[in-house]
């Protein structure tokens, strides 16, 4: 068996899937945060984030060289995310026209703040909530996406100027009550 090489890459293994568990339940409350505030659905989060950890765990071994292995698993959750989406929205496309939105109910903040972030498109949502939420740098978003840094700052400040126009409403009923 040594002769092939993987006499010596036998015991790194059986220690990856450990190191692994570790990882996924030192992390995946965070990437379920990050999950929902990325699609806002509870269940679709769940499934987001087991996904997210089910691709981690297949390619183990080149995540885990990662430096950063948080903005490793942060970068696999995002792309798989809008890819989900260009997914869901080119079937919603081929079989029928999609409704517009209902007006958010003003029953509470953070479910109207999740209401409008709803509303943006999937790139420009991964965007805030990654910029913001997150708290990432524009270069890091930038890296992540696959776009300039310019891109990010542009559509971070329309995504913005959007929610603001669609919160100023809400605002008034949520402080209100």
């Amino acid at each position: 068996m040594p002769e092939n090489g993987r006499g010596s890459s036998a015991p790194r293994e059986s220690q990856a899937p450990e190191s692994f568990e570790a990882f996924a339940q030192a992390s995946q409350r965070r990437l379920y945060r990050t999950a929902y505030l990325l699609c806002g659905d509870p269940d679709m989060a769940r499934d987001l984030t087991q996904t997210t950890l089910a691709k981690l765990f297949q390619h183990w071994r080149r995540a885990s060289a990662a430096d950063h292995m948080e903005a490793y698993a942060r970068t696999v959750l995002t792309r798989t995310y809008l890819a989900e989406r260009r997914r869901r929205l080119r079937d919603l496309m081929a079989h029928s026209r999609p409704d517009p939105r209902p007006a958010p109910d003003h029953t509470d903040l953070r479910v109207t703040l999740l209401s409008a972030l709803a509303g943006l498109p999937p790139r420009a949502r991964a965007m805030v909530v990654l910029r913001y939420w997150e708290d990432q740098s524009v270069e890091s978003v930038a890296e992540l996406l696959k776009c300039s840094p310019s891109t990010v700052k542009s559509q971070c400040s329309r995504s913005l100027a959007k929610l603001r126009v669609q919160l100023g409403e809400a605002h008034t009923y949520t402080t209100g009550s």
